[in-house]
């Protein structure tokens, strides 16, 4: 099942949408737009032949900050496709203590599954919408011949005396009152279902979440959850009874047979910090090798199939992004296997002066444009001059440096520091209006910058 997006966006076009939020990298976005462009190709070649073309794995060596998992993570929501990032640090080879490989899969699926519920629960809104006010009419106002008797309200919404008007004519009265708010401020007694489960399974030893959720899932058939009354005001009734009647709209056996399909023929998986398992060294002792993490992870790469609560996933047509700084190791560290499994190498750019200039204020939701609307709440208008970006992006090139080079991520840092004042008295400024020039930003950081001891600390 491809994207649906996909059939209308060229490579060229992809990279264009991720530089709405990427600034520079344009090896790296090529790649990634050859890849996702790759997937709808692959549905348009005959069906035999369509099990053969397998995925172009992608390995993306920079240092940190300067965009590897944003580009990523972009594509997967351009691809509207189920997307994981994990650590390769965080995982054990079997036999230990600690997260299996496996679960990157099922924790994919279950990602997969929640994005196509909630697209079925959306479809089916206006019904479940109409069937959640039908039973909180029904509580307001139960029907004729259940217990207790139907209250009839009058013009203003007060009990009426016996035979005022029909029961219709009261409920459709009461459903008008209900549209415009006015029973907002009333209280209902609404039943609402507790998932019991009497055993507490703790364990994290690999291979056991399986069984874990498999036990959860039998036992929580076993033992039905009870039923706890609870009192909510009518706008909060009305949410909950519409969330449940969406749940019974929605078909999962069809949720679940679309979600497996979409993270197989689209999931995207980000692998970072691979270069923290690279190595090919023995170490005596009972400490986990990154070899053997390398090995594990080799299946689900290769294509495989991961048994999941949800049914057999086969990884075959996954895409694999793997990225890492390797500053001391070096892709060709890695075990043979999982180095063919990675044909794609891009490097990323260290961040300069002028990408700071531009992350600042070009894409959508720039650090500038947050700040300014965070302000704005407040009744302040915060403008930033050509002259004051530009310092602002010098200062990010100049304690990048001196200290630790964590490329765009020093802006957080020095903005949030340079803003510090007036994000803290701005309730109460008698000037509404903040100019942030080269004058601003060098009054508020000069100190800081000057000393390398303490810039090491602050910035």
């Amino acid at each position: 099942m491809q994207p649906a997006s996909l059939d209308r966006l060229t490579p060229r076009q992809i990279v264009e949408e991720l530089d709405r939020y990427v600034i520079g990298q344009r090896d790296a976005k090529r790649m990634v737009a050859i890849a996702l462009r790759n997937r709808w190709r692959r549905q348009q070649v005959s069906p035999e032949l369509r099990d053969e073309v397998i995925p172009k794995n992608i390995i993306m060596i920079g240092p940190t900050g300067v965009g590897k998992t944003e580009i990523a993570r972009r594509l997967a929501k351009l691809a509207q496709a189920p997307f994981l990032k994990v650590e390769a640090s965080k995982f054990t080879e079997v036999g230990y203590v600690g997260r299996d490989v496996e679960s990157i899969i099922r924790d994919l699926t279950e990602q997969a599954v929640s994005m196509v519920k909630a697209v079925h629960m959306e479809q089916v809104q206006q019904k479940a919408e109409q069937l959640g006010e039908e039973r909180l009419l029904d509580l307001l106002l139960p029907p004729a011949g259940a217990k207790p008797t139907p209250i009839a309200l009058d013009d203003l919404g007060r009990e009426a005396p016996a035979g005022y008007e029909s029961y219709e004519a009261t409920r459709s009265k009461l459903r008008l009152q209900l549209r415009e708010g006015k029973l907002d401020p009333r209280s209902v007694e609404l039943e609402v279902k507790e998932r019991g489960f009497p055993i507490g399974i703790i364990s994290n030893a690999a291979g056991m979440e399986e069984l874990e959720s498999g036990l959860r899932d039998m036992l929580g058939g076993l033992f039905p959850g009870k039923q706890k009354k609870r009192i909510m005001k009518v706008p909060e009734a009305l949410k909950h009874l519409t969330q449940e009647e969406a749940q019974k709209l929605v078909d999962m056996d069809e949720v679940i047979r679309e979600a497996i399909a979409k993270v197989e023929d689209a999931g995207i998986v980000f692998l970072d910090e691979i270069d923290k398992i690279a190595g090919r060294e023995k170490s005596l002792g009972p400490d986990v090798s990154r070899e053997g993490v390398q090995r594990d992870l080799l299946p689900i790469v290769e294509g495989s199939t991961v048994h999941t609560k949800y049914g057999p996933v086969r990884t075959d047509h996954i895409l694999f992004i793997a990225a890492g700084a390797f500053h001391v190791a070096k892709p060709s560290d890695l075990i043979p296997e999982l180095q063919g499994r990675f044909p794609i190498r891009v490097e990323l750019e260290p961040l300069t002066k002028d990408d700071f200039i531009r992350i600042l204020t070009e894409p959508r939701g720039a650090l500038v444009t947050q700040y300014q609307a965070l302000l704005e709440t407040e009744g302040v208008s915060l403008e930033f001059t050509k002259d004051g970006v530009e310092e602002i992006a010098v200062t990010a090139a100049q304690v990048n440096d001196r200290t630790e080079n964590i490329g765009a991520r020093r802006l957080f840092t020095i903005m949030e520091r340079l803003l510090e004042q007036v994000l803290f008295e701005a309730p109460e400024l008698t000037d509404r209006k903040v100019l942030v020039d080269a004058k601003y930003v060098k009054d508020r950081l000069r100190a800081i910058v000057k000393d390398e001891d303490l810039s090491r600390f602050i910035l």
